[in-house]
């Protein structure tokens, strides 16, 4: 054997363990931020979690999530919205990365390259300035769907904008947002990421008196039409997505305001 052999034989060796060890840490972050995502952070109410059609549910500090490994996105996004939590915080907006909490490995931003498609958040940013852990954190590729720019900027940010009001004026509230993942949907990148038809988001306010709860079901385009016009019955959501949302509240209760599609009681 000669020298050049012996060589290029030590240095595939070398590679091949380089590359192990490469792997078998990556793989021990992938499985330490897996178990960490399972378990609740100290502000998750869990009280408020809908269910999960998937069976897979991530705990970030600001939100928790259903994954839809299938649809490569999150069936819904759910988070306590407090009125201290709106601040003014202008912080530099980080690169998407890829959730590594997510068992079934989340969509890569890649995806979204040349597709035409903004990276939609879920939970905004704009909601989670008050530190820039949670603000940064909504920059989880679980927490986009693919939107369209003019709906991205105009429709969905009117009701986003709205929902941040609602905060203020109600001392707080629970939001679940997330796109209507049934039907006939396109796909964009290699991992096939769906692009929803629908998206609705859902406010609970839960802190004066009776509790109250208000949904927006919206098609995936931009309009100048007034959001009331979005306004539907929680119960509507529940039949198009099969996600029973807030379940833990009084049966009595729940049935009566998820019922509903009145906006009279909240502020427009």
């Amino acid at each position: 054997m000669t020298k050049k052999t012996k060589y290029s034989i030590l240095t595939a060796v070398l590679l091949i363990l380089v590359y192990s060890i490469n792997f078998y840490q990556d793989k021990k972050i992938q499985n330490e931020a897996v178990l960490g995502g399972a378990l609740p952070k100290e502000a998750t109410k869990t009280f408020f979690l809908p269910t999960s059609t998937t069976g897979q549910i991530v705990h970030h500090s600001g939100y928790s999530l259903s994954y839809s490994e299938i649809h490569e996105q999150a069936e819904w996004v759910a988070y306590e919205l407090k009125k201290e939590h709106l601040s003014k915080n202008d912080f530099k907006r980080p690169y998407f990365e890829i959730d590594k909490a997510v068992k079934t490995e989340a969509a890569s931003w890649r995806n979204y390259k040349k597709s035409g498609y903004d990276k939609g958040h879920l939970c905004p940013a704009g909601d989670k300035r008050y530190t820039k852990e949670a603000h940064d954190e909504t920059f989880l590729t679980s927490n986009i769907s693919p939107q369209e720019h003019k709906f991205n900027a105009g429709l969905w940010n009117r009701i986003e904008q709205k929902t941040r009001y609602w905060a203020s004026r109600y001392n707080g509230v629970f939001v679940v947002t997330g796109g209507v993942l049934k039907g006939n949907m396109k796909t964009i990148g290699d991992e096939d990421v769906a692009v929803p038809n629908q998206f609705y988001k859902i406010i609970l306010d839960y802190n004066y008196g009776s509790p109250k709860m208000i949904a927006f079901l919206t098609p995936h385009q931009d309009s100048k039409q007034p959001l009331y016009n979005y306004v539907v019955s929680v119960d509507r959501v529940e039949a198009l997505t099969g996600i029973d949302f807030f379940p833990e509240l009084d049966d009595a209760i729940e049935t009566k305001i998820e019922a509903s599609d009145s906006y009279k009681n909240w502020r427009f």
